[in-house]
């Protein structure tokens, strides 16, 4: 399992799903941690079991044991915060974002890996979840650490590529049954 056997699984008519798998993972400029921990947390977040269980063996094999445990935990958290946050933005009573979370997030405090790697893929998760008042408050954590805009574009063009890669196969999965 690997990225070359997911991108002979997207279709024909996804062509440039394929091609853009190829070069947001495979001629990524990112650092090795960077790119196959945004990669892991993003085929978590995606819900594709295609996804994940073909980009999961080569995240693992790229990463740290400390960073394969904390892209996971990125995907893990940012599925509670991005449902929070998403919410108390979208509701029309503003009297909802004074109230106090009473969430634990700890993991966001000591991720195990530098606080820019782990903000990334919190970040790219959003992305996936679309929660925008995450998307604005990690991406303005990675500003202040000296992340520039290009490497937090490369995080959101890979957590765009593999949802759609995930949405297509899995579709494709239900059509074939």
């Amino acid at each position: 399992m690997s990225l070359d056997s997911l991108k002979s699984r997207v279709p024909d008519y996804a062509k440039d799903l394929k091609l853009n798998l190829g070069s947001v993972i495979g001629n990524s400029e990112l650092p090795a941690q960077q790119l196959w921990g945004t990669v892991l947390a993003t085929a978590i977040a995606s819900r594709s079991p295609i996804v994940l269980r073909e980009l999961e063996p080569e995240a693992k094999a790229h990463l740290s044991p400390e960073a394969y445990t904390a892209a996971k935990a990125a995907a893990a958290v940012m599925a509670m915060n991005n449902v929070f946050y998403r919410t108390r933005h979208l509701l029309s009573d503003h009297e909802y974002g004074t109230l106090r979370a009473g969430l634990r997030m700890n993991v966001i405090g000591n991720p195990g890996v530098e606080k820019a790697d782990f903000e990334l893929w919190s970040f790219a998760v959003s992305a996936i979840n679309g929660c925008g008042m995450c998307l604005d408050s990690h991406e303005q954590v990675l500003r202040k650490a000296g992340v520039e805009r290009d490497v937090i574009q490369e995080a959101f063009k890979i957590a765009s590529v593999v949802q759609a890669v995930g949405v297509t196969l899995d579709a494709e999965a239900v059509l074939a049954e």
